[in-house]
Formats: structure tokens, sequence, C-alpha cells
């Protein structure tokens, strides 16, 4: 299996464009320096660090000759670069450019390493920029990054002209490569894990060495001015004075750009991609819980530790126990100190005299000492005294995944994918032992799922998997584990807390990642694997669809990073995305109640990722587009953004510090919101903010998970094959550009553009002060910036670059160019006039590729038979359900918002409604930019008059300028596919509707 990569996705393009307009303005230049074999004088960023002047040598003896990355922006053209982007995403903004540290945020599951490596030819192919250097926090992602570059290699050769780079996994013992990395002219990536660089008493790194001709390798990197690009850096830094952030400040690099789901700390953020974006887009699977807790286990004393604290010296603990109230014996979380009598708390006399001793609040070696009748025990956080069985528990949840993982087979299999499912485990004891002479046994799992596994196989339900399979040897062939492995060949725990579990978490991690099209694969027989809770981030596949915790989920952030192995849609045998809730589905197995599961996972979002669910910033609508004097979208801004903000609070729907009122969530659902006038066409815009932070990440309740059946006499009855027959045929399309209005647009909106800046010269003065603890520098009075006149330029080919970008011919370039009139600016500035021109020709071009896009029906045996409503299996959970249906060709109707909801009740109550379809995933319009799925299917008949049919797609606004750009284009590619389908008598009509009753407007105006 190969697998694919969608160069188009606009969330990934967004966040590449972020980042890479932070250098706008930026010329294609690049340092070079001499790299010597004996060094002889101190480098420059030794005496001043920040400053590597354009020839730098290194020592007397010249040898190669280095290549580097050069900035020439100024701190305030930076500064205002960065303003521009956090305003167009609708960040806070940075009032000042404190470091040169950028953050970019995206949830897991997204494409993070794609983004950051793709990142990384853009800024080549816009600035010139070479060397690059990537740090991760573990062996796992190390290996996860390489992995990336090689199969990527391919796609970004072909994306970006075939230009030539080179990567490597720094090895201590390999320093040549460094000496490489500083002298190639090619893009050098360097990846290289935080635990080799941040120590530098031990690391080669900063010692001497004969393989960089004596140079210190630190130094040939710092003479470089690296981009370094940190993976995970809540993992790398170590606080921001930590010895990982040291290590990073010590490479001079030029700029560092942080990517996460889960940042600490947040450097002028550029792009932010969060949970519940992600979420809402479909770009993740869907979460749900299944939920494995015991009840009406109240027959033996039962306490289990929840968590300690000390606050200002008094120590405490929080324990789980079975007390006795009003309504009978109910397990509650209580507060106890040392000396506590637990009989006289739970008020039970199963638990006399038992009483609380030694409390220890000490991090990481937090217990709680359990005194009772004949012995005492120690609890850490999660552990419990007198729980039921803990195999039996186990036994249950390892049954439970079998079969949410057979229930998935038999629906994807058909269609190409391959189910995995993961287990975490607290203990390799637990799967695997070994004897007195390290011979191989199976552990407590390992049985107990062999076990299991062959009673699922013998069920009727799963005959069909299991028709030409031997059992006797299925059931050890599809389970296996990954762990650490040591110096003998054996498995155990995962840590990498020194050099030596490293090395043995490297020969894990070598066989996981190197396995992933192979482990995708239907020839590979695994697909159950147990793994350690302590493997993270750096491991994950796109076809997890089960994730079973066989261990209490107590810690912080633990259920993020539990989910986060399996969030990535899956991918088919030809190693292409599958999209849709219907297939993405993440089951999670777990000893927690659902709802306590999806409110610890609510805090652990808001306190990662900084969402403050019900609360609204004062910069949240800076982004929302408004059109400006040219009819071109502009943001908000910031002014107008907390204006607005200050109008919701004077309502008293906000409180002062953002808090959603019920007010608001009252006016939002009833569609009462009072704005002022000036914000009244961005009435759909503003109200799809609000409606955003006011709501909450939705986790599934698996066991509310039903199998949605068709109402047999409304799908075969006459009516609806009449109303299928007007919509079932397939088109295919064709984009025919107006060469010359688009020639006339680009024209016009390059004339229409801001001037062009010359180049600055920024003069600063600083007094300097040598003393005992070192050289300091203090900025005075005298700074000054001067426009330098540059007669000496060299200039780029002009329309080679532009025709890169725009892929538009070079003849129609240069009508545009010299059509325009701004050649001059060129000149005077060349990199930032290519840039503007490129993004406002690409801006005229997308707006051409919908406008003249033509559907052609295909031949009449292309279409969705109806059969496929009762072939694809259609489920849905009670929460998102419309039960009492009539009318519906389904005995009930998913929703996924409160329009649709509302849109299927309106259907079934309105009589001029003969009957409707919720339209399934199956059903799709290809377009430019993706599949496009429509709502609804619905036949209207009054009185027994003309039946009218049509496909309606509901929005909560029928403004265009309140959907996504892209949203709003698939629409129109929907429209002009039905009138492509229009060819007969009383064809069907496509309407975008917020209401069943604009849908019978359209009706009577038809009729």
């Amino acid at each position: 299996m190969k697998l694919h990569f969608e160069p188009n996705l606009d969330y990934q393009l967004q966040a590449i464009e972020a980042v890479s307009d932070l250098f706008r303005g930026q010329e294609v230049c690049r340092t070079e320096f001499t790299v010597t074999m004996k060094p002889s004088v101190p480098v420059a960023d030794d005496l001043f660090p920040g400053t590597v002047p354009e020839q730098l040598s290194l020592g007397m003896m010249e040898s190669d000759l280095g290549i580097g990355n050069r900035l020439t922006l100024l701190d305030d053209e930076l500064h205002k670069n960065l303003a521009n982007v956090q305003m167009r995403a609708g960040l806070p903004p940075s009032s000042t450019l404190a470091s040169g540290d950028f953050t970019v945020e995206m949830e897991t599951g997204t494409g993070k390493t794609y983004v950051y490596l793709r990142t990384i030819f853009e800024l080549n192919k816009r600035y010139g920029f070479t060397k690059f250097v990537i740090v991760v926090p573990s062996v796992a992602i190390k290996e996860g990054v390489y992995k990336s570059l090689q199969i990527t290699e391919d796609h970004f050769k072909g994306l970006y002209a075939g230009v030539p780079f080179e990567y490597f996994l720094y090895d201590s013992t390999k320093l040549g490569q460094v000496r490489n990395f500083a002298t190639s002219s090619n893009i050098q990536v360097m990846v290289v894990t935080v635990g080799a660089i941040n120590k530098k008493e031990v690391n080669n790194l900063y010692k001497d060495s004969e393989k960089t001709g004596g140079e210190k390798p630190i130094d040939l990197i710092k003479a470089t001015r690296p981009i370094v690009i940190v993976d995970e850096p809540q993992s790398v830094d170590g606080g921001l004075s930590g010895a990982g952030k040291t290590a990073l400040d010590a490479m001079s690099p030029l700029c560092t750009l942080r990517y996460s789901a889960t940042h600490v700390n947040k450097h002028n953020m550029v792009f932010r991609l969060d949970a519940v974006d992600a979420y809402e887009r479909k770009l993740v699977k869907q979460i749900e819980v299944a939920s494995a807790t015991v009840e009406d286990a109240f027959n033996k004393p039962f306490v289990r530790l929840v968590s300690v604290s000390n606050k200002r010296g008094t120590v405490t603990a929080k324990i789980e126990l079975d007390r006795k109230t009003a309504t009978g014996v109910r397990r509650e979380q209580v507060p106890v100190s040392d000396g506590d009598n637990l009989e006289q708390t739970s008020k039970r006399a199963i638990y006399a005299d038992f009483r609380v001793g030694e409390i220890n609040a000490s991090k990481g070696e937090e217990f709680l000492e359990l005194r009772y009748p004949g012995g005492e025990t120690y609890l850490s956080i999660g552990q419990a005294h007198g729980d039921v069985d803990a195999l039996a528990m186990q036994r249950e949840m390892i049954r439970r995944t079998i079969k949410e993982h057979l229930d998935k087979e038999k629906r994807l299999r058909p269609k190409g994918i391959k189910v995995l499912s993961l287990f975490f485990i607290d203990s390799v004891q637990r799967y695997r032992r070994y004897d007195a002479d390290g011979n191989v046994q199976k552990g407590d799992y390992a049985l107990i799922f062999e076990e299991e596994y062959r009673r699922a196989a013998k069920l009727p339900a799963y005959q069909s998997l299991f028709s030409e399979v031997d059992l006797a040897s299925a059931a050890e062939e599809v389970h296996n584990g990954y762990f650490s492995i040591d110096k003998k060949g054996n498995w155990s725990d995962t840590a990498e807390n020194n050099t030596g579990n490293r090395e043995n978490a490297e020969r894990a991690y070598n066989l996981i990642m190197r396995e992933k099209e192979q482990l995708l694969s239907f020839d590979t027989p695994l697909k159950f694997i147990f793994s350690h809770s302590a493997l993270k981030e750096g491991w994950d596949n796109p076809n997890v669809f089960q994730i079973c915790a066989l261990r209490e989920m107590g810690t912080e952030r633990e259920r993020r990073q539990t989910i986060g192995r399996g969030l990535r849609l899956c991918v088919n045998q030809n190693g292409e995305r599958v999209r849709g809730f219907d297939v993405n589905t993440l089951t999670v197995v777990a000893t927690e109640d659902y709802e306590q599961f999806a409110e610890s996972l609510q805090k652990e979002i808001e306190a990662d990722t900084g969402i403050r669910f019900g609360i609204v910033e004062q910069h949240q609508f800076a982004a929302i587009a408004v059109p400006d004097a040219e009819g071109q979208p502009t943001p908000l801004g910031l002014d107008q953004s907390k204006s607005l903000w200050e109008h919701l609070k004077a309502l008293g729907h906000i409180d002062p510090k953002g808090k959603i009122q019920d007010s608001l969530k009252l006016a939002l659902r009833d569609g009462t919101l009072a704005l002022p006038d000036a914000f009244e066409t961005q009435r759909g815009q503003i109200t799809e903010v609000l409606r955003k932070v006011s709501g909450r990440l939705e986790i599934k309740n698996a066991d509310d998970r039903q199998i949605i059946r068709t109402r047999k006499a409304v799908l075969h009855s006459e009516e609806f094959k009449a109303l299928w027959d007007r919509i079932k045929h397939k088109t295919t399309y064709r984009v025919l550009f107006d060469n010359e209005k688009l020639i006339s647009d680009s024209i016009n909106s390059l004339q229409k553009a801001p001037p062009i800046a010359k180049t600055r010269l920024q003069w600063r003065k600083a007094d300097i002060a040598i003393g005992k603890a070192g050289v300091e520098a203090t900025e005075k009075a005298g700074a000054a910036t001067i426009v330098l006149d540059e007669a000496d330029i060299e200039l780029p080919d002009l329309l080679t670059d532009l025709q890169d970008r725009t892929h538009l011919t070079r003849r129609t370039i240069t009508r545009i160019l010299t059509g325009c009139g701004r050649l001059d600016d060129f000149k005077r500035n060349p990199q930032q006039f290519i840039e503007l021109a490129g993004e406002l020709i690409n801006r005229c071009k997308r707006m051409a590729l919908v406008d003249g896009i033509k559907y052609e029906r295909l031949g009449d045996e292309y279409f969705y038979v109806q059969e496929l409503f009762e072939q694809e299996e259609l489920t849905g959970y009670l929460k998102n359900m419309l039960m009492d249906t009539s009318k519906s060709i389904y005995e009930q109707v998913v929703y996924d918002s409160n329009t649709e909801r509302d849109f299927a009740t309106a259907l079934e109550h309105n009589e001029a409604i003969k009957l409707y379809a919720k339209l399934p995933g199956w059903f799709k319009v290809l377009t430019p930019l993706g599949s496009y799925n429509p709502d609804w299917a619905v036949l209207i008949e009054e009185d027994g008059e003309e039946r009218l049919y049509f496909v309606v797609e509901t929005k909560s606004s029928l403004f265009t300028d309140d959907l996504r750009d892209k949203e709003s284009a698939k629409i129109e590619c929907g429209k002009a596919h039905f009138r492509a389908l229009a060819d007969g008598p009383s064809p069907a009509q496509y309407v975008v509707a917020r209401s069943v009753d604009d849908v019978l407007v359209k009706a009577a105006a038809k009729a």
C-alpha cells in the first residue's frame, strides 16, 4: 500500500500560508560563510547573541563554503506581518514581538506533520531558506517524522518541481552529516530528539570533533541560522527556562516554529485549528464512549483514591466510597484527612474499623494508607481496595472491544477498510511474561483475549468474517504487543528517562513506525494491538477504530492522549482517505461513566488548548469577513470586534468576563439576537461564532447507537421512485475559464492593490557595558528608519515564479503584468510584488473556477441505485435522532445540527410534504473542491395537485457572505449539477433554505 496525500485541504493550506506570510516582503537571499579545519577566533554569536554577519569565518584555514538562512525584514515589518496573520485568523493580537517563536495549534489527527514539512518547501520556494532543524521530544515522534519524510518525498517533489532536498536523523556518532548540513546548498532537514541535544556537558554536539573539521557541531548549526521546527514543544521545552528551550536557543535560530495540539506556552499564535473546529468540520473521527461501570456492588467495603492535595500545609485526600444516602447506597467522592473513621464518613457498618492513615502529597509519590481489620494497604491515585475482581471487569472490556471491532469489520471490510483496535495496559507482565529460563509465556490479557476472540468467532452474527478462517491459529495471529525491547530481545515497560531506556524504545518504535502501511493491509493478520499506557505522542494509525483503556484514566491530559491515538480519518486499501462520520467513529472502551468521561475530557481540552467553553473573547469577531470598497473580503478587525463585544455585554448577553448568559442562548435559539445596524449584514457569521463558543464538544454514548432501518412502504412507493429517478443520475464536469474576464479581473485587482514599499534600513543605538558579569547592551535614543535605494538588485525570473504560484500560462501572466502598469513596483521590491501579484491572481482564479463550471449528465447506466438505501448500513445516536417519523424513508432521522432537527420536524408536521429523505453520505456530487453531499430530497403535493420535487440544502443563513468560501462554492456546484439533470418533465429543483417555509415559497412560485 502507498499512502496518498491530498495537496489542497483548505485548513492545511491556511496553516502553511499563515507561517509563510510572516516573512512577506523578505528577499530571496542567503548567507555565505567559510567552514575551516581548526577554530582560532570566537564565533560572533558567542559575544553578541542573535547577530551573525553576512561573512562569518569560523577559523583561519578556509575549507568549504557554508550556506545559511538570512532574514532581511526589520522587527517592525515582522510584527506588522504577524498582526495581519493574527487578524485574518481571528487570534488574539500580540502587542509586541517578544521573541522569534511562533505557534501553530492543530488538533491531533489533522496532518500537523504534513503541514510543517510542506511549510519547509514553501519557505524555500518563496524566500530561499534552506536550513531546517526539527526537534522532537521522543524516539517515537522522531521515527514518525522520518517515516513521513520518506513517504512524502515523491509527493513534495511533484508539488515543488523536483527541488533537491536531503534529510537525516541526527546521530552523535555520524557528525559528518552536520558538516554537510552546513555546506550544502540544497534544502537540509535535520531531525533530532531533545534528549540528544539538551545536556551540554555530555552531548557531542557541543564538543570539538574531527568529523566536522575540528569545529563544534553546534557552531556549524548556529552559523546557518536554521529555522527550528519544534514538534510537541510542551514536551520539548522543559518550561520557559528549561534545558530543552536552552538547547533550542543555542542554535541561534532565524525563528522557531512550534506545532502541537496541546501548547503550554502560546508564543505569538499564528494559526489555530482546535478540537472543536476539527470535530465540527469532520476532520477527525467522531468520538463515542462505551462505559464499563460497576453498579450495585455494595457488598464489601470499597475505597478508591481519587486525588491528594497540600494546601497551606494541610494534607488531604479525595476518596471514592459507598455512602448511605436518603435514596439508598451511592458511590460518591468525599474529602478525608489522616485519622478519619470511614464508618462515620460512609454511615455504613460494613466499614467498621476502616481508618485513613498517612497521606503523602509529594509529586509523583502520592499515596494514602488505608487501615482495616487485619492489616493495611497503600493506595496510589486510581487504585482501589475492595473492588470487584479486576480480571472479571477487564474480561468484559476486552469482550466489548472485540464486539465493537467485529461489528465495524463487517461493515467496513467491503469498503476496503481494515479495522484496528488498540489496548492500553499498565504493565507488560499482564500481557507477556518470562519464566525463570527466559521463555515467553502469555499473560492474563493475552489468554483472555484469545478465549473471547474464539467465543465471538462462533457467534452467528460474525460467520461471514470467519467462514474460511482456522480459529486454532487465527486467535494468536490477530493480536500482538508493542513495548520497549531490551538488549536480550525481551519486552519491558516503556520509559525514556535515560539513554538505555531510549535505546529500548528505539528498538520498539522502529518496528511500529516502519510497518504502518503493512499494518493497514488486509494481507497482515494483525488487528489488535496491546501497548503500554505511556505510549502517547508519536504512534497513531488512521485505522484505529477502538481504544480500550484497561487501566484507570485519572492523570492530567490522559483522555486526550488516549483518544489522540485514534483520531485520524481512516484510509482504504488504496491508501486513500475516507471521510464522513458514517465511517469514522472512534469507540473508547473505558472504566468510567459516560458523562464523567465527557466532562473530564472537556476540562482537559480547556486546560490544554485555552479554549474557554461558554466565554466570548473580545477578539472573537475580528476575522469575520466584510467587503471593502472594491468588494473584496477583509477582516472586521479588532476595534469593531471589541465594539460588538461591548454591545453584547450591554444587552446582558455576556457578563464582564465574557461568560455567555442564558438570554444569549435563548436569542440564538429563537433567532431574536439584536445587533447594531452596522453589523446586520454579518448576522450569519456572528451567530455562527456565538453558537460555537456557547456549545461544547459532543461525545457520543456508544450504548445509544442504533442501526437506522428503512421504512419499506415509503422507500418502495411510486412517489419515492419518481423523486429518486429525478436525482439519482451522476454527472461529470468541466471548468471553462473566461480567460479574458480572468485577465481583466486580475488587472483590476492589481491596480487597486496597496503600494509596494522599498527596502528600509533600521538604525539602533545602544550603550555597551563590560563588567565581571559579562557584556550588557542597553538601547538608547537615536533609532531611525531610512529607505534604501538599491540599484544593484538582481531581479528574479518574474514569469516563472508567478507561473509556479498560479499555474497560468506565461502569455496570460504577461498580459496581466503589462496591463496593470505596476512593473516599476516589481523593480522597487521584487519579492513583495511577486507575493502580492500571486495572491491576487489566485483569488481571481478561484472565483472564476466556480463561475465557469459546466456539468453534464453521464449515460443512463451511471446512477445511484435505490437498493443502496437497504444495502448501506446507517447508524445514529438517540441524542441526535428524530424518533416519531412517518414520511421519512428511514424509521428515524439522524440530524447534525439544530437547523436540520427543526427542518425535519417541520417536514413531518406540514401537510404539503408527501415524503422526504435525509440523503445519506454515499450520495455525492463531484466538484473541483471535493465531493459534496446535499441534505434532503423532498416531494411536495398540495390538495392532490401537481407534485413538485426538491433537493434542499439547509443553512442557518441564506447570505453567501455568511458561508465559508469553499462551502458556498460547493453549493454553486450543487446548483449546476442538478440543472444538468433537469431535462424531463417536473425536474427536481435545488434550493438553499433555512426552513420548510422557504421551500414552500419556491414551490408556490413554481406552481
